[in-house]
């Protein structure tokens, strides 16, 4: 998948990315228009590049390699415009080619090189699959491009994406998911020679152990953190909304009545197996979800800025997940309670494990905004527009007190995270009718 020229601006494109930042300067200002236009652009221009298959490989921003969330993330302040604008839904679909085609190769791996390169995050990885970046095992790999090639076709009808491939993937990754129920009948292993134990899986490459319950195993977590216990919940029910949505395809597109019935079956499971080891009582009597849990009566109580996350549930598993028990779990995440939930002078919110302690995530405050009020929407966007460092972009974290202090100069997810928060403040300033 040799690349021959990054992504050529087609004027369509760039004249709906002028409107909607247009929109954002009436109700936000000329600094945050000028930010969202110039993030909208710099996504499309800097990070992906067109491959002579007709596949987009994109790149994180600072890392040259592409990772199945944050290439479907990244996506996300632009799928309004699908099925107004034919020449943004046409890279979307090439992006979600390639994202096939990556799960196709390896679906064990979370991020992939431009082709058969050789580079890898460690060179001493147990996988050394000269197209594989990183072969961390994340579940959100699988459900991400799923969800974005069921947008693309539910916004504009398009089936072009869905391919012979695209079907044997699907099946792919329904069968792959049963098999981590039962975790240790897997092949799959991580090992990596480094003292950070978060970089690496215990008992020998397995992971610590774990009992069964009907939920799907997880090696690492969307921020590429080892799981301290298999079965992160969040990342459950993400697969659970993304087999619904297989289910869909299976039977509309494919007419593949075995393939529907299975992921329907499988994502039941899922949410069963949720509801029975994943809800757990906290401080208060209040049942709320836990981050993750072994099966085995250990249960981890956090939330981390990275999505799939327990604040994150009523956008990416709008039908799976219990809003009662989400509530509650929101209050929590939003609390001292939760260890990773940091305050300052500038911002409090939701930071990483990833990162260092007393730094919030533009993205955990775009998720806390999208899942709150209007108003929270109006002020977090004000807040992230101050909170840039002076340097006009989104970063991975920052500290609460002193956003000058912050990690990754250039992170294009939290960049579309930015956009999206306020192209949906611009679309709820919009007169009705």
């Amino acid at each position: 998948m040799a690349t021959v020229t990054p992504t050529r601006l087609d004027p369509a494109v760039a004249t709906t990315l002028r409107a909607a930042a247009d929109r954002v300067r009436a109700r936000a200002g000329a600094r945050v228009g000028d930010m969202v236009e110039e993030a909208l652009l710099r996504t499309l221009t800097d990070t992906i590049t067109m491959g002579a298959d007709g596949t987009a490989f994109v790149i994180t921003g600072d890392i040259p390699a592409m990772w199945l969330r944050d290439s479907t993330t990244q996506l996300t302040p632009y799928l309004r415009f699908l099925g107004s604008c034919p020449p943004l839904a046409d890279l979307v679909a090439a992006v979600v080619r390639r994202q096939l085609a990556c799960l196709d190769h390896d679906p064990y791996a979370n991020a992939f090189n431009d082709g058969p390169t050789g580079a890898h995050y460690a060179p001493d990885d147990v996988c050394d699959d000269p197209h594989v970046w990183e072969q961390k095992y994340e579940i959100d790999s699988l459900a991400y491009p799923v969800t974005l090639a069921h947008t693309l076709w539910r916004t504009t009808g398009r089936t072009d994406v869905f391919d012979e491939r695209a079907h044997r993937v699907l099946r792919t990754i329904v069968r792959q998911l049963r098999v981590e129920q039962d975790h240790d009948t897997s092949a799959y292993r991580f090992q990596r020679d480094i003292d950070i134990p978060t970089e690496t899986l215990a008992r020998d490459g397995r992971g610590t152990a774990i009992g069964r319950t009907g939920m799907t195993w997880s090696a690492f977590r969307p921020s590429d953190d080892a799981c301290t216990y298999g079965y992160n919940i969040p990342a459950n029910l993400f697969a659970a909304q993304a087999l619904l949505a297989i289910g869909e395809i299976a039977a509309a597109v494919f007419d593949d009545a075995a393939l529907a019935a299975d992921a329907r079956a499988l994502s039941g499971e899922l949410v069963a197996g949720v509801a029975k080891f994943g809800v757990v009582d906290a401080d208060g009597g209040n049942a709320i979800y836990a981050y993750e849990v072994d099966g085995l009566g250990s249960a981890l109580l956090m939330d981390d800025a990275n999505t799939p996350s327990l604040l994150s549930l009523p956008l990416i598993a709008p039908d799976v997940y219990d809003e009662g028990v989400w509530r509650a779990t929101r209050d929590f995440v939003l609390s001292p309670a939760n260890p990773y939930y940091f305050t300052g002078t500038t911002a409090n919110g939701v930071g990483s494990p990833h990162t260092e302690p007393g730094r919030v995530w533009p993205i955990a405050l775009v998720v806390e905004a999208l899942t709150g009020t209007p108003e929270d929407r109006v002020r977090t966007l004000d807040l992230l527009a101050r909170a840039d460092g002076g340097t006009g972009r989104m970063h991975e974290s920052f500290d609460a007190s002193d956003p000058t202090a912050f990690s990754r100069p250039w992170f294009s997810w939290a960049d579309s995270m930015f956009c999206e928060l306020a192209l949906v403040v611009a679309d709820e300033a919009a007169p009705e009718g």
